[in-house]
Parts: C-alpha cells; structure tokens; sequence
C-alpha cells in the first residue's frame, strides 16, 4: 500500500537539528561502501554531507583527511563534492568547511 509523502505541518516525525553527534557516529560514516558508480571517498563524503549538520560535518571532515582520505575525488560526472555542495543553495555552510580543509 502506497501512501502520499506528507510535508509541513502534516508530518508526523519532526525533523531534529539539535541532536549531538558523537565521534563514534560521525566516524562510522568512514565505513560506509560505495553504490556503483562511485569512489569510496566521494561516497562517504555525500552521505555525511546529506546526512549531518555543518557542525557534525566540520568534525566529520577532520576524521575524513586523518584517514589520508581525499577530499577532492571526483564522483561521477567528474564533479568534486565541494563542486557539487557549490551548487546547492543551502550548501554554503558545507562548502566553507570543505574550502577550509584544502577543497578545490
């Protein structure tokens, strides 16, 4: 059975934007596997970027480049991360992190 997406007010579970994100559940998205198509380090960067707050990113990415990670992979496309949060208007905060951490 399919049920309409419902938005605003109509949402039963609120968006949360206060929570704490500890080391552990920001390191675990290091693990993350790539889907097709994508590198491992373009892949953990998207899902942390879509998944985190630019204050739990900004650790996220400090993690990410004590691994020895690469920061500017490109995805597919050829796009970088800090190419593709760029373009997304509610992507300043991520690509600031990004360009502070030697994003190109």
């Amino acid at each position: 059975m399919k049920t309409e997406k419902l938005t605003g007010a109509a949402r039963t579970q609120l968006a949360v934007t206060d929570e704490w994100w500890s080391d552990e559940r920001i390191q675990s998205f290091l693990g993350m596997r790539p889907v097709d198509g994508e590198t491992a380090d373009y892949h953990v960067l998207l899902k942390a970027y879509r998944g985190m707050v630019p204050e739990a990113f900004a650790r996220f990415v400090a993690f990410f480049l004590a691994a020895g990670r690469n920061i500017n992979e490109p995805g597919p496309g050829g796009k970088t991360m800090l190419g593709l949060i760029s373009e997304h208007r509610h992507g300043t905060d991520y690509a600031e992190i990004l360009k502070n951490a030697g994003a190109r």
